[in-house]
């Protein structure tokens, strides 16, 4: 696009670009309806199952049996729905990115524009505090610094220079002559055109690659799926089979498809979705504790099931805040600044004394005060950050020796100063100091160097050994500052150029310090089997030397950058695997370069999640398996994009997190073998019926009693299970694991045929006494109401026995048990409800066998464990 001239478009022409190319907002996903969300409930094979059973009840004449199974149906959704009802807010937390005004040269004069009315060739005026409207190559700049962290994930603000072109091939971060829409200038003027504005802005293509590419299924629906086609199969298989023996047999049709409905009622576990969302409800509730609020609410188990948690390093693993952390002084002696980011307790020493009276120090310390343009005022209790990330750390580190920042310009007085510019490297400023005229410097080693013929301490200046520190410092990952001062005449008050024959002072080395916690949450991660990974836009060495201080890395380790990324994946996706795998640090990745470590990741066979807080994460955090925002520093997009906020900003709450997610998915399982165990002995006498020629030992209304009403309870409590205490140390279950394994498939196999025989031995039994088959089938009732009380002791732990476990650990659960009971007991006795169900009241005697019958299944159960326990 040629350049325009500084009058700018005329009105007429920004309205005809307007029309062509559209307003200056971000595009929109149409939300899906409520209607449509409770349609898309009944897509599962349970649900079908259940529909064709209830159709089958109607169609036989049972109204009481299909109304029963269609409120089930409904009350499912209506949870379903409810749960999966989330507006598409991404999309309105990218625009608020966009500020609402900005200065436009129209017409020859500068003018306040909405940024909707923004188009390509606008002329853009920025200054100190704006956000940037839109995507701008710049004309011209004095002094510009922009904040791109929020889409390089870079700590420093990114230096401008109008003057510098870059072609399309480099990097946002490298990107010198552009400003991009939604970045904030820390300082400084500059005048640019508009290039690219709503979703062709690099805002607006990260807005886009939120909901272009699909959104990776969470873990649990991923295995909760696989799991109800297999059992729903599983069950059609069963019913058609006994379908045709039935009728080879010569019983009429109706009783045929009674059966039919019958198998299906007993065989599907009807209470299992909401038995699901009240695990993950308990467990939404439990991670609030712990500082990790719940967006989605199947995230719950998600953060619980990754093997893999891809990092950003700035505002997450770090504070995001520029910190003075060591000083070297000429003659080799070494301070230590303790303290970090803004907080201005701390002090400076050398090997583990503090000494306040050292003047080289002093004279160093107050040249990075006064050679400085940020503001630190304090406000309400709080510190007012205002400037450069560099010039505050001078600060910080002023008020850390003990110099009133805050009048700084009262006790020496500026005469004059020259700003900081990119081309020349350094900030100079004179200053009065104890009535004399001293001008202070500090910018790159090599500048200030070049100014310099002496150095503070007395020693002779040795400019190779000052080059070694320098090098030593950056491998270390640290950003250095070199400063230096001297005594002026006053005819050279006005720095009309930059000033000679200066006194070294020192070298100061700033980074992005790591969170106090961060490393032992690491650590917590390794321990728990999970792999973790920095992903950051900063400076290959800077990442690396922080990973290393976080075990992330060790000695040998490398770093990959986003630039061989991008051509590892054009050569093959095994090229790109392999590369991701070669590393646990990734520097210089731009957003689009992220998402491409996480879905290979994901290919790979990861479970993923995603931290972040910039809107450079938003679509990592949208696409992997579980997105975690940090609540504090994180953008809107980034809040908004996540499955998981973390209030705290604190990285250790991930592992809490982590732990809860466990917790939740054991319990899950816990409830699914229950249920299914259930449902498979009810089978099983089923079928035991059928293969002897006997009569349906239990009709489906009672069966739906047995499984919504009495053990429905009784599920429901049993989410509310506390920890085991050996969450943690296990490895995190494979990807390709499904909730019915082995040990699960063992043990459902073993505790059904144990009901389902027992069961029908007892039908068989009450039949041979002459007892009617609808006294026969109430006993039989009250007989599985039993196990399932007992049942639910064994479904506590898969590993632990019942009787090394705190039996009052869950009180809810007790009261679940007897509360099924009393609730059978009590629908015997009441009028109209026993009559619908076909029950009876039985004598103590007959309760108390049957009780012990369903005793032995504890037994049973309490045998496997200890088997098991041995073949371990």
């Amino acid at each position: 696009m040629s350049p325009m001239p500084e009058t700018g478009l005329t009105s007429v022409e920004a309205a005809e670009r307007l029309k062509r190319f559209g307003a200056n907002q971000l595009p929109e996903k149409r939300s899906d309806t409520l209607l449509s969300i409770f349609i898309a409930q009944f897509n599962s094979p349970f649900i079908y199952v259940l529909l064709a059973a209830a159709l089958v009840s109607l169609g036989l004449g049972q109204l009481l049996n299909g109304i029963f199974i269609f409120v089930v149906l409904l009350i499912n959704a209506t949870i379903g729905t409810v749960q999966e009802y989330s507006a598409q807010r991404s999309m309105a937390a990218l625009k608020k990115m966009v500020p609402h005004f900005a200065s436009v040269i129209r017409d020859g004069i500068t003018q306040q524009v909405s940024t909707s009315e923004i188009v390509p060739g606008d002329i853009v005026e920025l200054v100190s505090g704006d956000k940037v409207p839109a995507d701008l190559k710049l004309k011209s700049c004095q002094n510009l610094l922009i904040n791109e962290s929020i889409l390089t994930g870079e700590s420093l603000a990114s230096t401008k220079q109008a003057t510098t072109a870059t072609d399309n091939t480099a990097l946002l971060s490298e990107k010198t002559d552009h400003a991009f829409a939604g970045t904030i200038v820390t300082h400084g003027r500059g005048i640019g055109e508009v290039i690219a504005t709503g979703a062709r802005s690099q805002v607006g293509l990260i807005a886009s690659e939120l909901y272009v590419r699909e959104t990776i299924k969470p873990p649990l629906l991923q295995r909760i799926e696989r799991f109800t086609l297999r059992v729903s199969l599983g069950v059609l298989l069963v019913i058609a089979l006994i379908f045709v023996i039935t009728l080879l047999r010569g019983q009429d049709l109706a009783t045929v498809f009674l059966l039919g409905v019958a198998l299906a009622v007993s065989a599907i576990p009807e209470g299992l979705p909401a038995a699901i969302t009240v695990a993950l409800a308990i467990g939404m509730r439990r991670m609030a504790k712990v500082n990790v609020i719940v967006r989605k609410l199947v995230a719950v188990e998600s953060l619980g099931s990754c093997t893999y948690i891809a990092s950003d390093k700035t505002g997450t693993l770090t504070v995001n805040e520029m910190t003075a952390k060591t000083i070297l002084m000429p003659d080799n002696q070494r301070y230590s600044v303790s303290g970090q980011g803004l907080n201005l307790n701390g002090d400076i020493s050398a090997n583990g004394f503090v000494n306040d009276e050292n003047q080289a120090l002093q004279k160093l310390v107050r040249c990075g005060l006064l050679a400085n343009e940020a503001q630190l005022t304090l406000h309400n209790s709080e510190w007012l950050a205002t400037g450069d990330g560099v010039d505050l750390a001078f600060l910080v580190l002023a008020a850390k020796q003990g110099f009133d920042h805050q009048h700084a310009a009262q006790d020496y007085p500026e005469l004059s100063r020259i700003p900081y510019e990119s081309e020349n490297s350094f900030s100079a400023c004179v200053n009065r100091v104890d009535g004399e005229q001293y001008v202070h410097v500090k910018g790159s080693a090599e500048c200030v160097l070049s100014m310099c013929d002496s150095a503070v301490t007395g020693n002779p200046l040795i400019v190779e050994d000052i080059y070694r520190q320098v090098d030593e410092l950056a491998g270390q990952g640290y950003r250095v500052l070199a400063l230096a001062s001297g005594q002026l005449t006053a005819d050279l008050v006005a720095l009309d150029q930059p000033p000679e024959k200066l006194t070294f002072l020192g070298l100061v080395g700033m980074i992005d310090p790591l969170r106090p916690e961060a490393h032992a949450a690491v650590k917590q991660c390794r321990a728990a089997h999970i792999d973790v990974a920095m992903i950051t836009g900063d400076h290959p060495k800077t990442a690396l030397a922080l990973a290393r201080e976080l075990e992330i890395a060790d000695q040998h380790s490398t770093v990959v950058t986003g630039r061989e990324i991008t051509e590892a994946a054009q050569q093959s996706e095994q090229a790109l695997s392999a590369l991701i795998t070669s590393s646990k640090v990734f520097a210089r990745v731009e957003p689009a370069q992220k998402l491409q470590i996480v879905e290979q990741l994901i290919k790979d066979g990861h479970f993923v999640a995603v931290t972040g807080d910039g809107v450079n994460d938003a679509p990592a955090l949208r696409h992997a398996h579980v997105g975690i925002a940090l609540g504090k520093r994180g953008t809107d997009v980034a809040r908004e994009s996540s499955d998981l906020v973390i209030t705290d900003d604190n990285f250790a709450s991930i592992v809490q997190g982590i732990l809860q997610g466990r917790i939740v998915y054991n319990n899950i399982r816990k409830v699914v073998f229950l249920l299914i165990s259930t449902g498979a002995a009810e089978m099983t006498l089923f079928i035991y019926s059928v293969l002897f020629g006997y009569p349906i030992p239990l009709f489906p209304i009672q069966l739906l009693w047995l499984n919504l009403v009495t053990n429905g309870i009784q599920d429901v409590a049993l989410a509310f299970e506390p920890k085991e205490g050996n969450e943690l140390p296990r490895p995190p279950r494979p990807p390709a694991e499904t909730i019915f394994n082995r040990l699960m498939l063992e043990r459902v196999f073993i505790n059904a045929l144990v009901m389902g025989s027992l069961a029908f031995a007892v039908f068989v039994w009450a039949l041979s006494q002459g007892m009617s088959e609808e006294a026969a089938r109430n006993i039989t009732l009250l007989l599985m109401v039993l196990f399932e009380n007992v049942h639910v002791l064994n479904s506590r732990s898969e590993t632990q026995s019942i009787f090394r476990q705190f039996f009052f650990g869950n009180p809810l659960l007790l009261f679940g048990m007897l509360a099924a009971q009393g609730i059978h007991i009590a629908a015997m006795y009441t009028p109209g409800l026993s009559g619908v169900l076909q029950i009876a009241p039985v004598t103590l005697q007959q309760w108390s066998v049957l009780l012990l019958i369903a005793l032995t299944l504890i037994v049973v159960d309490e045998l496997h464990k200890l088997l098991k326990q041995h073949q371990t």
